[in-house]
């Protein structure tokens, strides 16, 4: 039940974001909307930021599931691009009335976790510290959101398939590279 309340609110916040920004939204909006009382709200949420970083997890989860390995993480990126695409007005409203950092953080995290599983993925059995491996994790999570957060800023008018074909050309074979050269027997 729990799970289907959740959904409900985030179809009522989602719904309302079609006709006012996030800073024009209340609780009492949200509640009505879905029938259910502002306890309820708090039963699930701190706040109407909480359920936005809900709503913006659960469905990257369920994109990039069995999506972070060497082979896959195109198609994951993509779909990450896709996933904004559909919820366009949803994420440009939040982008727009949420601290900026706040969405950064929330793309870091979650491109830091699909980079950082494909490292680990071809660093196994390679003598290379942790260190190592966050350093690299950390310098593709930062090219990768710099590109979603532009794609973003320009009203996502770029083909994503284009733009991930192109870093992928880019970048063929850069992560075995980096931690060809960084491993500890050198």
């Amino acid at each position: 039940m729990s799970k289907i309340t959740k959904l409900a609110l985030e179809k009522s916040l989602k719904d309302l974001l079609e006709e006012k920004p996030l800073n024009k939204i209340t609780i009492n909006d949200i509640t009505e909307r879905c029938g259910v009382t502002r306890m309820t709200f708090y039963y699930h949420f701190q706040d109407i930021y909480d359920l936005v970083a809900w709503i913006c997890q659960e469905e990257a989860a369920r994109v990039l599931q069995g999506k972070k390995s060497y082979d896959t993480w195109q198609q994951g990126y993509l779909d990450i691009f896709n996933l904004i695409l559909s919820n366009k007005n949803f994420i440009l409203n939040v982008y727009n009335s949420v601290s900026q950092q706040q969405i950064l953080d929330y793309l870091y995290k979650l491109t830091y976790g699909l980079v950082m599983d494909i490292v680990e993925e071809k660093s196994a059995g390679i003598p290379i510290s942790i260190y190592d491996k966050e350093f690299i994790a950390n310098f593709y999570k930062y090219a990768l959101v710099g590109l979603l957060v532009d794609w973003i800023k320009n009203g996502m008018k770029g083909d994503p398939k284009l733009i991930v074909k192109k870093l992928s050309i880019m970048i063929h074979g850069d992560v075995e590279k980096a931690i060809d050269n960084l491993r500890g027997d050198k």
